[in-house]
């Protein structure tokens, strides 16, 4: 299993862009939101490139208003055409840039609508450019669409985001503040034993099997850089350990 660190810049405005560049200095990854305005993807771009960061495309649904956080009903070929328009979008400022595209992840409430529904998910999928990998929640139809496509998967664990007792995630509209020694605990217990405390009390085990992994921290989560700091921190400790086969 390969233990990577990803965080989620979101992108949702001109001020969150500019203000969060602490971010670029603490992460490998991180995913661009795909629908908004174009002069924040060129600059997300060009910053993720000058740090040396790998990109992913974060296309969702066409909710403008909502932020794609919306449940809306298309049919399999919108989801397809408007995950090719989404992530082809990103992929322009990625080719201008002469940066490859690392992976995709779908955002907001089509992440949940794939992880739910087989059909939602084997449409978004098809329209992801060949070969590129799809970030997403282990034991979900979102790990069966990818496999029985032939697109490679990444399990997704998150330093930022509750579970329910079901495996699901508890989405916040307004991300609520973490407290570190929280943050630590949380992302601890994912990495270290393969589960999670849901909000009820109960230990979740998380079908990771195999695949690479990555874990999400959120932009807009308040104290973001302080989140994925530590839970960098964590990781790094965790694959220091495996190394020196004490894990």
């Amino acid at each position: 299993m390969a233990w990577n660190l990803k965080t989620e810049e979101r992108g949702e405005g001109r001020k969150i862009a500019l203000k969060e560049k602490g971010i670029y200095d603490a992460n490998p990854k991180l995913k661009i939101q795909c629908k908004i305005d174009p002069l924040i993807m060129m600059e997300a771009v060009r910053n993720c490139k000058a740090h040396n960061i790998k990109i992913g495309a974060h296309p969702g649904l066409p909710d403008l208003q909502g932020f794609g956080r919306r449940e809306m009903k298309l049919s399999p070929e919108e989801l397809t055409a408007i995950t090719v328009y989404q992530v082809g979008a990103l992929k322009g400022f990625l080719d201008r840039e002469g940066v490859p595209l690392h992976h995709v992840k779908p955002h907001g409430i089509l992440y949940g609508m794939m992880c739910r529904d087989y059909e939602v998910a084997k449409a978004v999928m098809l329209g992801i450019p060949k070969g590129i990998p799809v970030f997403g929640l282990a034991g979900t139809n979102m790990e069966k669409a990818a496999k029985d496509l032939g697109i490679p998967f990444w399990a997704e664990l998150y330093g930022d985001v509750k579970y329910r007792a079901d495996g699901s995630l508890v989405i916040d509209r307004k991300k609520k503040p973490w407290d570190l020694a929280d943050v630590e605990k949380h992302v601890t217990q994912q990495v270290r034993t393969q589960s999670v405390t849901a909000v009820d009390g109960t230990q979740v085990n998380l079908p990771m099997g195999d695949y690479p992994v990555s874990i999400c921290c959120h932009s807009d989560s308040p104290g973001c850089v302080g989140i994925i700091g530590k839970t960098r921190e964590v990781v790094d400790k965790f694959n220091k350990d495996r190394e020196a086969g004490i894990v």
